[in-house]
């Protein structure tokens, strides 16, 4: 069991952000997903020039689909994968060494690793289950693609309590990497006025994307009537899942058309996940348009209300009122905002929000 100290940064959140893509750019694309804002967004967070942030785009989404492809192919030796920004490839861990030329001739980087994504993932849920019997102390955990590891996350000085939970819930320590940190998760919600939409009146939230018949957002604003940002009514709750997860399904009324964009003007048209590592930019009701890089996966979030399971790291800057905001990786919708800290924010992934409200993105 690796023991680091990070005080003052969650383990999540150490993601690079300055380094550019290298090499010849990606072929421009028959699509034009990005609003004007996008680029310029991208340039700011990520320092990146305008022609980097659009290869890079182009680069990631190949990325995204490509690890998909080899999920699937290299089945139980698929050790998981991220975005190397440096060269601009997938980087792909297997278990079985055999398997490294395939990963090569697909054109990704391959690295030899000691635990499968199956295994990581199943670690994750040995935690998630015993989790009435954390300490306090551990303020989360969750795989971490980079490390081949799942990340334990403590406040200074309470490593011991990691070992006692690890003992308790019969996980193989060597997976399990434990990091002290002094940041504490927070939900991002603000109670009072703002923009965007209110719940019972008062509380303010973001909108995250567009379903049919209403929109997704974060379970821990609901439940209650909503009214929209000017205060006209909008409609109400049809479900809030919040603590274990953190999406939340709006049914909207007939004063309100959902449309397949995001309130700067991105347009949505699909939900391809990106890799760790990828660019990703978020829109939020107090902090507006944010990017930054996706980082680790499965992550388990103990908040003081409730803990979170399945979310998504990122190094993207939000506060307050943005819960429930949009994630989006190119114009491929990512999730919506949960919340974090002064470092990290969280979001949880679009995907299975769909799939538990029997809704569908409206595209645009």
């Amino acid at each position: 069991m690796k023991i680091t100290k990070l005080l003052g940064v969650a383990a999540t959140a150490a993601l690079a952000t300055g380094a550019l893509v290298t090499g010849t750019p990606a072929a421009a694309s028959s699509e034009t997903p990005l609003n004007q804002e996008m680029v310029p967004a991208l340039q700011r967070d990520l320092g990146l020039t305008a022609g980097q942030a659009l290869a890079r785009i182009q680069s990631e989404t190949a990325a995204g689909k490509l690890e998909q492809s080899l999920a699937s192919a290299l089945a139980g030796s698929f050790g998981g994968a991220s975005y190397n920004e440096a060269t601009g490839k997938l980087r792909v861990g297997v278990t079985d060494a055999a398997k490294l030329g395939q990963v090569l001739a697909s054109g990704a980087e391959a690295e030899l690793v000691r635990f499968s994504a199956a295994q990581l993932d199943s670690t994750v849920d040995k935690l998630n289950a015993g989790e009435r019997a954390a300490d306090g102390a551990i303020t989360g955990w969750g795989v971490d693609t980079k490390t081949n590891r799942v990340t334990v996350n403590v406040l200074p000085g309470k490593s011991g309590v990691v070992d006692s939970y690890l003992e308790k819930t019969k996980v193989d320590k060597a997976a399990v990497a434990v990091v002290e940190t002094t940041s504490v998760p927070t939900l991002k919600y603000d109670v009072r006025g703002g923009d965007a939409y209110y719940i019972n009146g008062s509380s303010r939230c973001s909108i995250g994307f567009s379903v049919n018949g209403g929109f997704l957002t974060a379970g821990h604003c609901g439940p209650g009537t909503v009214t929209g940002y000017n205060r006209v009514a909008m409609g109400s709750f049809a479900r809030a899942s919040f603590p274990g997860n953190d999406y939340g399904h709006v049914r909207v009324n007939s004063n309100w058309v959902p449309r397949g964009v995001i309130n700067n003007g991105t347009r949505v048209s699909g939900s391809t996940e990106a890799a760790t590592g990828a660019s990703v930019c978020k829109s939020g009701s107090t902090t507006g348009w944010t990017c930054g890089t996706v980082g680790a996966k499965n992550q388990t979030v103990r908040y003081a209300e409730g803990t979170v399971y399945g979310m998504t790291a990122t190094n993207v800057r939000s506060q307050a009122g943005d819960s429930g905001g949009s994630f989006i990786a190119g114009n491929q919708a990512q999730g919506m905002l949960s919340g974090g800290n002064s470092s990290v924010t969280y979001f949880f992934p679009v995907r299975p929000a769909l799939s538990a409200t029997g809704t569908s993105l409206v595209l645009g």
